[in-house]
């Protein structure tokens, strides 16, 4: 007998398992907004074994789908911070981001600097692929950009490296403790997967800045929010404490899982 388990039947049971653990009481879910109870770690381990079972089930080199240029229908849907306000970013902004350098650092051999000229003279790839949100919509679009491998063999891994962390621009929360930025994490086999690409370009035009102008990060295999705009800094690291909350992600940190496949 063949077990045809798909990925898309796992996630699917995996829902049907969460929808009856509701039927405990809503009171029980209160425990999710506080970090450190047995309900809100029980979950945690739950989204770290999503993460095992979607790797052994989604092969390293599979490809997200492609798409026709006939099949998109409309404009990128900006979504999240559409126009920072961080002064830096403000300044290159009006200067058309001729001052803009992205800083690879952390634990690789060759730390970068690298201007947007020069990540624009890099081998590129072009890609028709489906933006998911997890709001619910999708968007088809042509993006353009430098394959992140490239960077990654620029930068030269060290071997404790397991993470690269997106460091952006946009301010997306405001509190007494200060200014919070977006962050993203992926590990390297996303990196170098074959379609995951800095993007300077977008439908045949420069990025615009609604979208994540000058560099956003492309991660066909994950849901939107995983594909970082406005970065100037990815960090290589072996884990992510120290960093925000330490889970990995602006929303990570406030309870979305780490692993966002589809």
């Amino acid at each position: 007998m063949t077990i045809d388990l798909s990925r898309r039947r796992f996630l699917a049971g995996a829902a049907v398992a969460g929808s009856a653990l509701s039927v405990t009481g809503c009171d029980a879910f209160d425990d999710l907004t506080r970090p450190g109870t047995r309900l809100r770690g029980v979950l945690e381990s739950a989204n770290d074994l999503t993460y095992r079972v979607q790797r052994m089930l989604l092969a390293s080199d599979a490809l997200a789908a492609e798409f026709s240029e006939s099949e998109i229908r409309q404009p990128q849907r900006p979504n999240g911070v559409t126009a920072p306000d961080d002064r830096d970013y403000v300044a290159m902004s009006a200067a058309g981001f001729d001052t803009y350098r992205l800083t690879v650092k952390g634990l690789v051999e060759t730390p970068l600097s690298l201007s947007l000229a020069e990540l624009m003279a890099m081998p590129a790839r072009t890609q028709v692929t489906r933006h998911d949100c997890v709001e619910g919509w999708s968007c088809i679009a042509k993006w353009t950009g430098v394959p992140l491998a490239t960077i990654l063999d620029q930068a030269k891994p060290r071997p404790n490296a397991r993470y690269l962390v997106f460091q952006c621009y946009d301010t997306i929360a405001r509190s007494l403790s200060g200014e919070v930025k977006y962050y993203e994490s992926i590990d390297l086999l996303d990196g170098r997967h074959k379609q995951t690409i800095l993007a300077y370009g977008l439908n045949g035009q420069t990025l615009p800045v609604a979208n994540g102008a000058p560099l956003r990060v492309r991660v066909e295999r994950q849901l939107g929010y995983k594909m970082a705009k406005y970065i100037h800094t990815i960090e290589l690291v072996d884990s992510f404490a120290g960093i925000g909350g330490g889970k990995g992600g602006y929303w990570e940190d406030n309870g979305y899982d780490w692993f966002a496949g589809i």
